[in-house]
């Protein structure tokens, strides 16, 4: 039996529990620029890119009204949105600060760069885009070694398409 999974597997879709729809569409929408696909009512959404069904759904139903859960809990840490180059990236940076949505962090991580915020129902929200591979550091082994460096965002913003 083979104890790896398919190297084609991969995360389809992430599905929050949302206090308010309106105000988490507002947020993945209006801010990130994710294309409403369909809505159930007043209960829930789904949004995509690139005319994908959905790679976010947003649901109230268990939630309408709901608080964030509390600090010290199990749950979601963050959400991870990759995005295909440094430029579109950039213009993530350039719309989150249009929106006047604070960071709560920006990493090199040698492998990736990335955004750290949160959405408004306080979930992590990881905004990233993937070094090719070949360019990944690694040890003198071959072993993969991620960095935790300052993610230098004037030069980020200035790759945004305007």
């Amino acid at each position: 039996m083979n104890s790896t999974i398919d190297p084609r597997t991969d995360i389809g879709h992430v599905h929050l529990k949302v206090a308010d729809l309106e105000r988490a569409i507002a947020f993945y929408h209006g801010v990130l620029g994710f294309e409403v696909t369909q809505r159930m009512g007043k209960s829930a959404a789904f949004l995509g890119a690139g005319g994908y069904h959905h790679h976010i759904g947003l649901n109230t139903w268990e939630s309408l009204g709901g608080k964030a859960p509390p600090a010290n809990t199990t749950g979601l840490y963050h959400v991870a949105i990759r995005y295909p180059d440094r430029a579109t990236l950039g213009d993530a940076l350039r719309r989150l600060i249009a929106a006047k949505i604070p960071l709560e962090g920006a990493s090199d991580h040698g492998v990736s760069e990335a955004l750290y915020l949160r959405d408004p129902d306080g979930n992590g929200v990881e905004l990233y885009r993937d070094r090719p591979r070949e360019d990944w550091p690694r040890t003198a082994q071959g072993e993969l070694q991620m960095t935790l460096d300052p993610l230098d965002l004037d030069s980020l913003l200035a790759t945004a398409k305007p």
